[in-house]
């Protein structure tokens, strides 16, 4: 079985697409690791704010199949697929690394190179894997999250799934 990293992102009705992608993750993939929940500023383009997380699970399911499954939960969750790449969405699903796993593999760059650009992406994979390593870079999430340095803001927030806060604002 693979060990997946995936990126959740929402911003349009953001709270209730991030709860129920995690409940339809649960449901294909069994137990899940998550991280707290973060809003962060769009990059690229103006709009409201994004909630980001990371999720890690388990998986049979090969990378052009898997990254199928994460599309089409896209689209049933009203993601437009003609919608330009820089734009508001209501679920954005990335599959950062798969095992660790190098290379495009079924037009899926892995690792996902957002991974050390983008403080929405680092920050919660530092949380939920701290100790694995980037399979590029040879480091561990923990210290490439200690190591970076940009000016992406990004801010937990108050978040509940099934009944449990896994995410709290910091006041």
């Amino acid at each position: 079985m693979a060990r997946v990293l995936l990126g959740i992102g929402s911003n349009v009705e953001r709270y209730r697409h991030v709860g129920l992608a995690l409940d339809a993750l649960q449901e294909m993939f069994g137990e899940l690791s998550v991280s707290p929940v973060y809003e962060s500023e769009p990059v690229g383009f103006s709009g409201s704010n994004f909630l980001n997380m990371a999720v890690g699970f388990h998986t049979e399911l090969a990378v052009p199949e898997l990254s199928q499954r994460m599309k089409q939960m896209e689209l049933d969750f009203g993601r437009r697929p003609d919608a330009p790449r820089f734009s508001p969405r209501t679920l954005d699903l990335d599959i950062l690394t798969y095992d660790q796993k190098v290379g495009v593999i079924a037009g899926v760059e892995l690792p996902r190179g957002e991974i050390l650009k983008n403080a929405f992406v680092l920050k919660p994979l530092a949380d939920i894997a701290p100790g694995e390593i980037h399979p590029v870079s040879g480091r561990c999430y923990r210290e490439l999250w200690q190591d970076y340095r940009t000016d992406q803001k990004l801010w937990p927030v108050d978040f509940s799934w099934q009944g449990r806060q896994i995410s709290a604002a910091v006041s």
